[in-house]
């Protein structure tokens, strides 16, 4: 589906026609350069192997004159598991259509994770939790996220566990405060405990003691393909080495 969709893309934005051009080949120089990004097809090419999860699906019904009428408000995650999450939401008739919408704005939100090695328990220097104590807040939920050692995995909600997840985080420990039963503040005071990563100032020190890495690991260039295999030049009786005609 996201293929069939980037085949028929005409970029409407500045920062979509530089990646359809293959000026920008990642999605770190995408977000790096600082232009705003609303098209969703350029997530779809410069990140492919993204996964997507449905938080909460929230049916509304109200009353009108004409008889009572449903929506369904969707909220959904997308990330890599490698350095790059989003949350969006959307509402809609329609399941289907509502979730389709509610990925998008996601992609539209998605944001680089800082990732390291912040317990002073651990020492492997591996970016396998947080590298630092970040709080994130919405509505009357606020939520604060750990570093943890290797081995302990994601102490903390089902909620914030799908967003850590996705996120890359392996190892982290979470508190809460407020009415955390509200599945859609948890999930936003999660993602913004997240952004804090990248916001709090660190100096080159700290990024070498904590091994802070920003963004994944494992870069997707667009545009680059391995070289095909050049075919062999023997031409209509030649026969390769050590072998004769039958």
């Amino acid at each position: 589906m996201a293929e069939e969709r980037v085949g028929e893309w005409v970029p409407r934005t500045t920062l979509g026609k530089i990646v359809l051009k293959g000026e920008v080949t990642t999605l770190g120089e995408a977000l790096a350069t600082g232009l705003p990004l609303r098209e969703p097809e350029i997530v779809d090419i410069l990140l492919p192997d993204l996964e997507d999860e449905v938080l909460d699906v929230n049916m509304v019904q109200r009353m009108t004159d004409s008889g009572r009428r449903v929506n369904f408000a969707i909220t959904c995650v997308v990330g890599n598991r490698d350095g790059f999450v989003g949350l969006g939401r959307a509402r809609g008739r329609e399941v289907g259509p509502a979730i389709r919408r509610a990925i998008d704005d996601a992609k539209i939100n998605i944001i680089s994770v800082n990732r390291g090695c912040g317990s002073w328990e651990c020492g492997c220097f591996r970016p396998h939790t947080l590298p630092l104590r970040v709080t994130g807040g919405s509505g009357s939920v606020r939520v604060t996220l750990k570093p943890a050692p290797q081995g302990v995995g994601l102490a903390v909600g089902d909620v914030a566990k799908s967003v850590l997840r996705l996120a890359g985080i392996r190892d982290a420990w979470a508190f809460t405060q407020g009415h955390t039963k509200t599945t859609v503040n948890y999930a936003i005071a999660t993602f913004d405990a997240l952004r804090q990563t990248t916001v709090v100032k660190t100096n080159p020190e700290q990024v070498q003691r904590l091994k802070i890495y920003a963004g994944a690991e494992k870069v997707y260039v667009h545009g680059l393909t391995p070289p095909a295999e050049e075919p062999s030049e023997a031409g209509e009786g030649e026969h390769p080495a050590g072998e004769g005609p039958t």
